[in-house]
């Protein structure tokens, strides 16, 4: 009988330490920090003798009165859902994004703000919008990493106070109508023709140019006109044609023109 009383006495002194313990004790990882709450108060907890009260580590907790907040410190990604923006221009565009950010105070982080989470989704969105909303439509598609940079400082310089550090923030999709897409397809295809158009009018003055240079260098030499004849002519005469061209100067015409009273044509 006095063996099982010190057993059913011992039992319960058992569980209440392990109870006492669970609650009591906590592990945080390399990239965790806690917010100790005692009576609705932050205070500091017992991290491996000579730790700074907020982890890593080993933490201590008084059972039934402190209460611990979790918060990491790792980068976070979260996606701004697609939002609707009137550009500068007035083009209905719809625009999402993803936002990196990282806690640096973790105390600021729960106490400051509710849900720094929601909140710097929630910051993200309107940022966006206002933001892109100030740009023209070829801005926003061409000027995408000024944006971005614009964005980040501007979100950055609202979640400070909540010790929130905004490192990037990036836009993923812009979704055109369909008729501003064929616009711009329109437009795409008249700047190609245009460059067609100029590039082919340069070819044809280079060409012109070119000619003209050499028509002053037969009117030097007479006796090239009689070369490039007769390379003519063999060019012709190599062809399976079945007729052939022969060109005659007019001069050869002069003294017949002459005698019968008319005027030869004019050279030029």
């Amino acid at each position: 009988m006095g063996s099982f009383a010190l057993i059913f006495g011992i039992v319960p002194i058992v569980v209440i330490v392990i109870v006492v313990m669970a609650t009591s004790v906590r592990i945080l990882r390399d990239y965790e920090r806690a917010v100790i709450f005692r009576f609705g108060r932050r205070a500091n907890a017992v991290v491996n003798p000579g730790g700074d009260g907020s982890g890593p580590g080993l933490v201590l907790l008084i059972p039934f009165i402190d209460k611990m907040v979790r918060v990491s410190l790792r980068t976070i990604t979260t996606d701004v859902p697609p939002q609707d923006v009137i550009t500068r221009d007035n083009v209905t565009v719809k625009v999402n994004a993803v936002i990196f950010f990282r806690v640096l105070d973790a105390a600021k982080a729960v106490i400051s703000v509710q849900d720094y989470l929601y909140a710097t989704s929630q910051m993200g969105q309107t940022t966006l919008r206002s933001v892109l909303g100030q740009q023209e439509l070829d801005d926003l598609l061409a000027s995408r990493e000024k944006i971005n940079q614009e964005l980040t400082r501007i979100i950055d310089q609202h979640t400070n106070p909540w010790g929130v550090k905004v490192t990037a923030v990036e836009v993923k999709n812009v979704d055109l109508p369909q008729d501003m897409q064929r616009a711009m397809s329109k437009q795409a295809e008249a700047e190609r023709e245009r460059r067609a158009k100029v590039i082919n009018a340069e070819g044809e003055f280079q060409a012109a140019a070119k000619l003209a240079e050499a028509a002053e260098v037969l009117s030097r030499h007479p006796i090239a006109v009689q070369l490039r004849y007769l390379q003519t002519m063999r060019e012709v005469a190599s062809e399976r044609n079945t007729t052939t061209f022969f060109p005659l100067p007019l001069d050869l015409f002069t003294p017949l023109l002459r005698a019968l009273g008319a005027t030869p044509p004019s050279k030029s």
